[in-house]
């Protein structure tokens, strides 16, 4: 006669690893947003109704950030899910931004976290132009439609308004971080939100995280010694079918978003 041993349901993790952008490959809601529906969903079935977040990343896009972030609070709220963010190698920027998400963060002591600003630039080539005997020749319909084009000077105004956008970006950021950390941050906000990262052991003592912890660790709190994980990912295609489309899409996502700002 065999015997059938009782085994605990697997806990949920939403796996977020890489890049935030518009772009196929990357993190974006449209990528994720079916698949934050299905592991909430999941997570409420399971063990503790927790979904846990396993974030690798490094930011980028300041609305793939957004966008992914207030997805996963609202279905979470709806399915009355608690979320605990683990931060692996490094959850900073707009991979911070998504960690904020969760009820409680948490990190190993060498992560990188934080990185809460924003960055925005690219190159001006004028000169070369001209050292080169080339005429630059643009015609637009309206004063600002070739702001900050990289073939002409750089104008004031425009580092003005670059400058402004970035400011507001970043007020939006902080604003984040506060309504999702209030009472938690132990440090001035000046050395907080400056955009530089720290490891997750400093992280853990001004704040931006709970404690210290893997994956592994959280796990067996939420699910026992026998936890295993029930992981929610993207599909991926193996390297070599998707080689000559991530050329393709790095190259034209390099032009498309060289003076975007990015978190």
């Amino acid at each position: 006669m065999r015997l059938l041993f009782w085994r605990p349901r697997p806990v949920p993790v939403l796996e977020l690893h890489g890049i935030l952008a518009a772009r196929p490959g990357a993190l974006n809601i449209q990528t994720l947003g079916p698949l934050i529906d299905r592991a909430v969903a999941a997570a409420a079935a399971g063990p503790g109704r927790v979904l846990v977040l396993d974030i690798q990343s490094p930011g980028g896009s300041p609305v793939q950030s957004d966008l992914i972030a207030t997805r996963l609070c609202r279905r979470a709220a709806e399915r009355k899910v608690r979320l605990i963010a683990v931060i692996g190698e490094v959850g900073a920027s707009g991979g911070y931004w998504l960690a904020c998400a969760a009820d409680e963060i948490v990190a190993n002591a060498m992560s990188v976290v934080g990185s809460i600003g924003v960055v925005g630039g690219g190159f001006g080539v004028p000169a070369v132009l001209a050292r080169l005997g080339i005429e630059r020749r643009l015609y637009t319909a309206g004063a600002n439609k070739a702001r900050l084009d990289p073939f002409s000077p750089e104008r004031p105004q425009d580092a003005a308004f670059l400058r402004a956008l970035l400011d507001d970006l970043h007020a939006r950021f902080k604003d984040w971080v506060r309504t999702r950390r209030a009472g938690r941050l132990r440090a001035d906000e000046a050395a907080l939100f400056d955009g530089g990262w720290m490891l997750g052991a400093r992280a853990a003592e001004v704040g931006l995280i709970d404690r210290l912890d893997d994956l592994d660790g959280v796990l067996h709190a939420i699910g026992g010694a026998k936890a295993r994980p029930y992981v929610v990912r993207p599909r991926r295609r193996g390297w070599l079918a998707r080689l000559p489309r991530m050329l393709a899409a790095e190259l034209a996502a390099a032009i498309e978003e060289s003076g975007l700002p990015r978190l």
